[in-house]
């Protein structure tokens, strides 16, 4: 582990229910609206309205098993929120969602240090030999960026869900999720 990992790795910490306002206002300035604009993982053109809302990030917390559902955060040293993930044991696999890094802060590691730090979670606490996502087929810049860390296309895909606006409101008729899987082994 470098220096800079350690020292990311310092500023990691778990959500609680008083983050979830915080969380929500970071995934969506990640996807979507002009904020998104402003770093590489934007779905702006994809997709308006929200990615997420306090509420759904407030149920995922409070309704979690911490044995089993965590969302980790990197905060700033000074506590500002830089990146955050869902993190669930599905079975025997870790699934990963939320993934969410500020828009201006992008390309600078931080993202790579969260994942590497939620896959050692899943491996080390939940003993698990794959991780499994879900993105946009979309996207390829971000099927690319995972696809460089290990998470490579199963084959499967999983329906946009058009009815649910918590999602989003889609912004085109083709939507689709490609799940991903890496082993951790």
């Amino acid at each position: 582990m470098t220096n800079e990992q350690a020292c990311v790795t310092n500023l990691i910490r778990f959500a609680t229910l008083a983050d979830a306002e915080a969380i929500s206002q970071l995934v969506n300035s990640a996807y979507r609206g002009d904020s998104s604009r402003a770093g590489w993982t934007t779905e702006a053109d994809l997709l308006g309205g929200q990615r997420t809302d306090a509420a759904a990030i407030h149920e995922f917390l409070q309704g979690s098993d911490p044995l089993q559902r965590v969302l980790p955060l990197l905060c700033d040293s000074d506590g500002t929120l830089l990146a955050c993930l869902q993190l669930e044991l599905d079975g025997a696999e870790g699934y990963l969602g939320q993934f969410a890094v500020n828009p201006t802060r992008q390309g600078a590691g931080l993202g790579r240090a969260l994942l590497t730090a939620a896959e050692d979670h899943a491996r080390s606490h939940w003993s698990c030999q794959t991780m499994r996502m879900t993105v946009l087929e979309q996207r390829p810049e971000l099927l690319a960026w995972y696809a460089r860390r290990g998470y490579l296309p199963t084959g499967e895909t999983v329906a946009f869900p058009y009815d649910d606006l918590r999602c989003g409101e889609p912004r085109r008729p083709d939507l689709r999720l490609r799940v991903l899987r890496k082993p951790l082994a």
